[in-house]
C-alpha cells in the first residue's frame, strides 16, 4: 500500500483540489477552472430527488430515527466517494507497474484488481469474490428501489391520484407488473449499445432525477405555499431542461458545458415559486398537515 501511495503522491497532480494528472503527458493541468467545479459541486443537488434514497426515509419505522440515518447516510457518502478514489489510484498503479494491462474501459478497474487478488489463494480471491458481489448487490439494491418507486407512482400516484382511476387489487398488480416490464425492456435497449458508458448514463439519469424531483422535494418540505400547479410545473419544467441542456445547449461548449442537472434544478425551482404564487394556495386541509409535520420536527 505504501508503494501505491508513493506512486499517487509522485504523479503531479494526480490528487489536487484544483488541477488533475494529464496521463498522456505527464503533466498536471487545470481541473477546468470555476465551471467544472460549480459542474461537480451540482451533483449533491441530485440527492434531494432521488427516489431510491428518499423511499428509504419515507419508509422508516420510527420518525425519531431520521436524524440517525440522516447521519449514517451522510458519513457513508463520504466513505464510498472515498474508496472510489482508492480503487481508481490502486488500478492505477497496478497498471503503472504492468501488473493490470492498460484498461480501454476505466469502469472496469475494480474487476480487474479482483481478478489480480484472485490469484494469490484461497482468502484472496474470496476478499475478490465479495468484491465482485459487492458491485452486483450496489446495482440490485438501486435497482429494486427504482423499480418500486416507478411502478408504485404509475398505479397508485398517476392511475389513482392524477386521473382518479379506481383498480382493484388485481388490476393494480397488473398495471405495476408492466411498469416493470416496460422499463426492464428499456433498461435492456440502453445495455445493449457497446459504446455506452455506466457513468454516462447514470450521470444523465442522476441529473434527470434531481432536476424534475429535486426542487418539488425542497419546496414541499420547508415551503407551505408550495401548491399542486407548481410542483407539476417544476417537475415538467425541470425534468425537460435536463433534456434540452444536454442535448441542444451542452453542445455549443464554453460556458454552456455546464453540468445539466444545475440549470434543470434552477429551472424547476424557480417554475415551481413562480406557478405556486400565480395559483391558489394548497387548501386548509394541507396547511394545516404541513403546520403539524413541522412541529413534529421542532419536538
Amino acid at each position: 500500500m505504501g508503494e501505491v501511495t508513493s506512486y499517487a503522491t509522485s504523479l503531479p497532480g494526480y490528487i489536487d483540489l484544483l488541477n488533475t494528472h494529464d496521463f498522456a503527458t505527464g503533466t498536471s493541468t487545470s481541473y477546468g477552472g470555476l465551471l467544472t467545479i460549480i459542474s461537480t459541486m451540482a451533483w449533491g443537488l441530485g440527492y434531494f430527488g432521488m427516489p431510491h434514497i428518499l423511499l428509504r426515509f419515507m419508509a422508516i419505522e420510527d420518525p425519531e430515527k431520521i436524524k440517525l440515518s440522516r447521519r449514517v447516510g451522510t458519513v457513508w457518502v463520504f466513505i464510498a466517494m472515498g474508496i472510489a478514489i482508492c480503487v481508481g489510484v490502486v488500478a492505477r498503479a497496478l497498471t503503472h507497474v504492468g501488473i493490470l494491462e492498460e484498461l480501454a474501459d476505466s469502469e472496469r478497474a475494480v474487476i480487474g484488481i479482483a481478478q489480480y487478488l484472485s490469484g494469490f489463494g484461497i482468502l484472496p480471491a474470496l476478499l475478490a469474490g465479495v468484491v465482485l458481489a459487492g458491485i452486483l448487490a450496489c446495482t440490485m439494491s438501486t435497482c429494486d428501489s427504482q423499480l418500486l418507486a416507478a411502478s408504485s407512482s404509475i398505479s397508485e400516484n398517476i392511475i389513482h391520484g392524477v386521473f382518479g382511476l379506481k383498480l382493484n387489487e388485481k388490476q393494480t398488480m397488473l398495471m405495476a407488473r408492466g411498469t416493470l416490464l416496460v422499463i426492464a425492456i428499456i433498461a435492456v435497449i440502453f445495455a445493449r449499445d457497446p459504446n455506452s458508458s455506466v457513468f454516462g448514463i447514470v450521470s444523465f439519469a442522476w441529473a434527470g432525477f434531481g432536476g424534475a424531483f429535486g426542487p418539488v422535494m425542497l419546496c414541499a418540505l420547508f415551503w407551505k405555499r408550495c401548491n399542486r400547479w407548481g410542483a407539476i410545473a417544476g417537475m415538467v419544467g425541470g425534468g425537460a431542461m435536463v433534456f434540452i441542456w444536454e442535448y441542444l445547449i451542452s453542445p455549443m461548449g464554453g460556458v454552456f458545458g455546464i453540468y445539466e442537472l444545475l440549470p434543470g434544478f434552477l429551472v424547476g425551482l424557480l417554475l415551481c415559486f413562480v406557478v405556486s404564487l400565480a395559483t391558489a394556495e394548497p387548501s386548509q386541509e394541507i396547511q394545516d398537515e404541513f403546520e403539524k409535520a413541522k412541529a413534529m420536527d421542532k419536538g
